[in-house]
């Protein structure tokens, strides 16, 4: 997934202070919810990140239009440059574009990879209040999330992208995704023991906006204009390719610029692929280590991230995580039509 963003982790960001690390500002204090997505509507799918796989994006296309979407394509979705989808001004006048045309009412990134730290401090947001809109994407796209969500306080979904796995993603990931744009139901998701953090348990009960994304990017963005404040808030983070001891690094630093003594819960999803030299602690033993004496409820093996089966959750939306019952419970992330 984020293999430079993961190289820039490793020296990243410090700022120097806590209070430096949080000068962002609140995000907004009421959530904005774009209508639920209708057969007929016309979405936009994009590229902020890395191109993406044709035959994937036919699948994800044709899942989309399987729901009655009028699907169409950012003019450089299947650009290349060096290992963007594009120009820095290619990608951002494609998100742009998505994000004020008054007839598209949401917008699909195509993949994540790396390349929206590039752009994300130029995006147009201004009218988003009085015409927001459903934003989908994961991994990379953590940036788009928290600048949207600190700028204009829009909910927005963390879930599967166009380039679709059929192998990954399979029915159980497209209906949830369905459900979270389409209806306004509430989102469950529950603990899977199976998942790499599923051991990772302090017992209690929290809720407030559900914040955060890849753990990598969350790191990378502190004391950027794409850093929501987690004060208050349930912390979700996942990752992918991350090493136990680059996972700790990550997590140390949020614990040393005040990040962590200020949530109100934390929510982890998948951690996939994190190996660890013989005798070493695993990714379970660090979260344990790093997150057990923050004095908070903390609930993992949450089926979101990279992993297989992935589920959507709106970030942004108040949540509450039961870590006795396994469950974080998401109110709906779109409003009636």
């Amino acid at each position: 997934m984020l293999r430079m963003g993961a190289a820039a982790a490793g020296g990243a960001v410090l700022v120097g202070s806590a209070e430096a690390a949080q000068a962002a500002p609140a995000g907004a204090k009421r959530a904005l919810r774009a209508p639920a997505l209708a057969p007929g509507d016309r979405v936009r799918v994009v590229s902020p990140g890395g191109t993406p796989n044709p035959t994937n994006m036919a699948r994800g296309i044709e899942i989309l239009r399987s729901w009655g979407l009028e699907v169409e394509l950012g003019a450089h979705v299947f650009a290349t440059y060096g290992y963007l989808a594009g120009t820095d001004a290619q990608r951002l006048a494609d998100l742009n574009a998505a994000l004020t045309d008054p007839g598209i009412r949401a917008v699909f990134a195509a993949r994540g990879g790396y390349g929206t730290q590039r752009i994300v401090d130029q995006i147009d947001v201004s009218g988003l209040r009085r015409d927001p809109r459903v934003v989908v994407g994961f991994s990379d796209i953590t940036s788009i999330h928290g600048k949207l969500w600190r700028d204009t306080g829009l909910v927005t979904f963390y879930g599967p992208m166009v380039n679709w796995n059929d192998a990954r993603t399979g029915p159980e990931s497209a209906e949830a995704l369905r459900r979270a744009v389409m209806t306004t139901a509430p989102v469950t998701i529950v603990r899977d023991p199976a998942e790499t953090a599923a051991p990772v348990l302090v017992p209690g009960t929290a809720s407030g906006p559900l914040l955060g994304g890849t753990l990598t990017m969350i790191s990378t963005s502190l004391g950027a204009g794409d850093a929501p404040r987690f004060d208050d808030a349930i912390l979700f983070f996942e990752d992918v390719d991350e090493a136990p001891y680059s996972i700790d690094r990550m997590l140390t630093e949020l614990r040393r610029v005040g990040v962590l003594a200020r949530v109100a819960g934390v929510a982890i999803g998948q951690i996939t692929n994190s190996v660890g030299g013989p005798g070493e602690w695993d990714a379970a033993a660090v979260l344990k280590d790093r997150l057990y004496d923050l004095g908070v409820p903390v609930l993992g093996g949450l089926r979101l991230g990279h992993g297989n089966g992935q589920l959507t959750v709106p970030l942004g939306a108040r949540a509450t995580i039961d870590a006795e019952a396994g469950t974080l419970t998401v109110e709906p992330g779109v409003r009636p039509r």
